[in-house]
Parts: C-alpha cells; structure tokens; sequence
C-alpha cells in the first residue's frame, strides 16, 4: 500500500471513503429515518473491471490439485462444473479448512465433490452490488457466483466488492473536485 508520506491527497480522499462510511452505518443504526447510502450499479459493473479469466474445477479434482489452483491464481474460492458445464457448487478454502483438515482427511485422496459447498447462492449480472454485499452479510459467505440463465459468467468475493466501491467513491471525489475547483467533469 502506497505510504501517506508525499502522497496526501490519496490518504484524504481514503479517509474521507472511509468516514463517509462509517457515518452511513452508524445513522443506520441509531436513525431508522435516514435512508442507507445506497449502491445501485449492477453486478456485472463489477465483472467488467476483473480479468476475463475464470477458473473451475470438476468434482473429481482432487482437493490438493483444487488447493494448487487457488495458490497459484492468488483465490478463494473455485466453482465446481460437471462435464456438462453445470455449476454444481462451489469449494472454498472454508470447505477445506473445516472439511479436510481439521477431519483428518487427506487432501490428495479427497474429491472435491466429496467437501463442496453445494446448496449455494448466485447472483445474476442484474443484481446490484448493495444486494450482493447484504446477501453475503446474511449469509456469511464470502464469494458469489454470477449466473445469465444457466451459464457461469464470473464468480465476486467480499474483497472485489470493497475494491470496487472504494474505486467508484474515488471516482466520484475527483468529479465534486473538478467540479468544485472549476474544471470540467469528465
């Protein structure tokens, strides 16, 4: 992360987000008559910003080749496709920390489809960020795959959606600067 020293105006403006907020939350809490700061943009703004790059596994990978994968490509979470393409669920490093490790289980004998999280939630590309962000508080989950009909489309964790709200509020400063100081929007 960049350091605050000879770049201020990045820590402002990050200070800023995150006191804006914290505020929001905190009016939720203690005044039900100020509305949320509400996030409209749909799901599929997200994905546009990400790499076209999807990784799955089928359930007969094993958990130590699945493991491999999410190392490699620095993720979370894989969604799991039969032969025919159809997400069938979707492993987690939850699912091996509590399925396989702590079971004793061994990671090169164990199938994915052994340990999958199957009764999952998706999104469509329509759905808004705010939605996903309350499903995956609900839920306690931390990654969402994104379903057009029957077709995986992309798959957003918790991280994507901070990353991209935090860039979008930053967008957003910049244009009220521009447009505070004179210049023009662009």
């Amino acid at each position: 992360m960049p350091s605050s020293q000879g770049n201020d105006g990045w820590a402002s403006k990050f200070i800023l987000v995150m006191r804006q907020i914290r505020l929001e939350f905190q009016r939720e809490r203690t005044d039900k008559s100020i509305k949320p700061m509400k996030i409209p943009y749909p799901i599929s703004s997200v994905l546009s910003q990400k790499t076209d790059a999807l990784w799955c596994v089928a359930p007969d990978t094993t958990v130590f080749n699945a493991i491999g994968l999410m190392a490699t490509h620095n993720i979370g979470a894989l969604p799991v496709q039969s032969a025919d393409g159809r997400l069938v669920g979707i492993f987690t490093e939850r699912d091996y920390t509590r399925k396989v490790a702590l079971q004793g289980k061994s990671s090169k004998e164990t199938r994915v489809g052994e340990i999958l999280t199957a009764n999952l939630m998706t999104v469509t590309p329509e759905d808004t960020v705010e939605d996903c962000m309350r499903l995956m508080t609900e839920n306690r989950v931390r990654h969402l795959p994104v379903v057009a009909g029957t077709k995986l489309t992309g798959i957003v964790s918790i991280g994507d959606l901070v990353n991209w709200i935090i860039s979008t509020q930053n967008a957003a400063i910049e244009q009220m600067e521009q447009y505070i100081a004179g210049g023009v929007a662009g």
